[in-house]
């Protein structure tokens, strides 16, 4: 038996915004979309171009108000080729959330304040 990494998954409270960011962000891209049958919920699949993982945003339509992210201890890692270039990318966005020089790394936080990690290729 061999199991294999598929997708991951959070809430999202504003689709549009939320796919924007990603897009600008990160480079995701809408790979598949379901949408059920009376409205009540969004499944968006979010892929790279470079692997078959993917990040499925969840909409909810009845949902008003912000998710309880608890801690925020968890986190969404991504690698790029241009740690620099992606530095001053997400600087001019406004959404570093946080920065560890000594590790060489950096956090960034989506419109629903998950944060994601870039790191350098090394």
């Amino acid at each position: 038996m061999k199991f294999r990494f598929e997708h991951n998954n959070i809430n999202v409270l504003n689709l549009e915004k939320s796919l924007d960011f990603y897009k600008e962000a990160l480079g995701l891209i809408e790979v598949m979309r379901h949408v059920q049958a009376e409205g009540e919920f969004i499944l968006v699949y979010l892929g790279d171009g470079a692997t078959q993982h993917s990040l499925e945003l969840t909409w909810l339509r009845d949902r008003t108000e912000a998710y309880n992210l608890g801690e925020n201890e968890f986190h969404i890692a991504f690698r790029v080729d241009d740690f620099e270039a992606a530095y001053e990318h997400h600087k001019k966005m406004g959404c570093i959330c946080y920065e560890n020089r000594e590790m060489g790394i950096y956090f960034i936080n989506d419109p629903d304040n998950y944060w994601l990690e870039i790191l350098p290729t090394r």
